[in-house]
């Protein structure tokens, strides 16, 4: 079942649209506090954003594209404003959708189908600022430069960018990687990190991987 997060300030009418993905068969849930938005987005594990522009504190324009430079996950922009300069504006910012208030419930559960089966057909995409991993490949883009990973490198660097701005820690690594560090040497782990930051380095990014002494391993990304 797809998640739908709802990050909209208005009580009567997140309820509402919480009822109308439900009947749709989705798990919709809302946002709660508008202090932390971003932490709170995350943490539920969303399949798709629906997302108004006018809210408390961060506007809805600021983080569409906080969340478009680190997940994978479409936006559809659903606002009461409904200007060409604000779809355009939105949209460059890489929301997926934009739809404005009242909105027919039919037309508004389609075009969230729509979304989710886009990007259940695309290519696994993971993104950290300005830095996009295709997970089937292991190739890594970064503007118009790219080179493809050797596998293991890859899911490191899964690993790394799937859980960025956060610091990933050895053991955590290896156990994505080997199944555990039970009856595996720490070299490993340390041999492919040096060959990932070399690697890297023909893109410009051999200082993209970060060493968190006692701790593991972080990013350090252009934010777009």
């Amino acid at each position: 079942m797809s998640t739908i997060v709802i990050v909209e300030d208005d009580r009567y009418l997140r309820e509402e649209l919480a009822h109308t993905f439900a009947r749709e068969g989705y798990r919709a849930v809302c946002i709660d506090s508008f202090e932390e938005p971003e932490k709170e987005i995350l943490e539920k594990e969303p399949d798709l954003i629906v997302l108004d522009i006018n809210l408390p504190g961060k506007s809805g324009f600021e983080l569409c594209k906080w969340l478009k430079a680190r997940v994978s996950v479409p936006i559809l922009i659903l606002t009461a404003r409904d200007t060409l300069t604000d779809e355009l504006y939105g949209l460059g910012l890489g929301a997926d959708d934009f739809l404005t208030k009242p909105c027919h419930p039919k037309r508004l559960a389609a075009r969230a189908e729509r979304l989710l089966k886009t990007y259940r057909e695309m290519k696994t995409l993971v993104r950290a600022g300005d830095v996009v991993l295709d997970v089937d490949t292991s190739r890594v883009i970064r503007g118009k430069q790219y080179l493809t990973l050797p596998e293991t490198e890859g899911k490191i660097l899964r690993a790394l960018m799937e859980r960025h701005p956060s610091v990933v820690s050895k053991q955590e690594i290896m156990d994505e990687l080997w199944g555990g560090g039970e009856y595996v040497d720490e070299n490993i782990l340390q041999v492919n990190m040096t060959r990932l930051r070399k690697n890297l380095d023909q893109i410009g990014l051999k200082h993209m991987v970060k060493t968190v002494r006692g701790s593991g391993y972080c990013l350090e990304v252009e934010e777009l």
